[in-house]
């Protein structure tokens, strides 16, 4: 099992000979209602889709984990699972293997198992997943919410914020330090990979309890690697 950070909620994910991505931010702003004003984020570079996908995995239908520029850089017949609501956003951007997971729903992809968990509430609950494959098993879930009924058990690895960010106005919405000490103790993981804090992406206004990037010129980024 391989996990490589892409920025923001994103990761690819490699499960013996299985690449997925999950929730991708690759080009472009991303702007959240009312307007770039209130919430603008942009990144330090842009990167290519990965290449050789066999799934996309997406955990909410919310513009930070659906980017639809995002999205469009992807196959339109490339097999997606996501939540409800972000399982609608594929469709409606075009994508023709879309599969719905609601909480307890379980997914198959060669030997690959995704069964969906109770996520974040932004406002509906969104979807966190366990992965069991015979390489390693995670669980993901990206804002700290970890599902009351998903039972202790050992995992190799879980995917997770360490810190807590939040807006002007709507309070924190992520709770990575919240989280952290339940799911160290539930699943006692090998290995805790910290996302969601953003990486080098530039918010305007920046979440509260985030750092300000220093600005830095646009370019190209590197393939995210293998």
């Amino acid at each position: 099992m391989h996990a490589t950070y892409t920025g923001a909620n994103g990761w690819l994910l490699e499960l013996g000979g299985l690449r997925v991505l999950v929730d991708p931010w690759l080009t472009g702003p991303l702007e959240f209602p009312p307007g770039p004003w209130f919430f603008r984020g942009e990144l330090p570079c842009e990167r290519p889709a990965p290449e050789g996908l066999d799934l996309l995995l997406l955990t909410q239908g919310l513009d930070d984990h659906c980017h639809p520029a995002s999205l469009a850089l992807l196959p339109n017949d490339l097999p997606v699972v996501g939540s409800p609501s972000a399982a609608a956003k594929a469709r409606g951007l075009g994508f023709t293997q879309v599969q719905a997971l609601k909480h307890g729903d379980s997914h198959r992809l060669g030997e690959l198992r995704i069964t969906a968990t109770a996520g974040a509430p932004v406002p509906q609950v969104e979807n966190g997943y366990l992965l069991e494959h015979p390489s390693g098993r995670l669980y993901l879930e990206p804002h700290g919410y970890l599902a009351p009924d998903l039972p202790a058990q050992p995992l190799d690895a879980v995917i997770t914020p360490v810190v807590d960010l939040g807006l002007p106005l709507a309070g924190a919405f992520v709770r990575g330090t919240q989280v952290l000490p339940q799911l160290l103790e539930r699943f006692q993981p090998h290995t805790v990979l910290a996302s969601t804090a953003g990486g080098d992406v530039r918010f305007t206004p920046r979440p509260c309890g985030s750092r300000a990037a220093p600005a830095k010129p646009r370019q190209a980024c590197p393939t995210a690697a293998g």
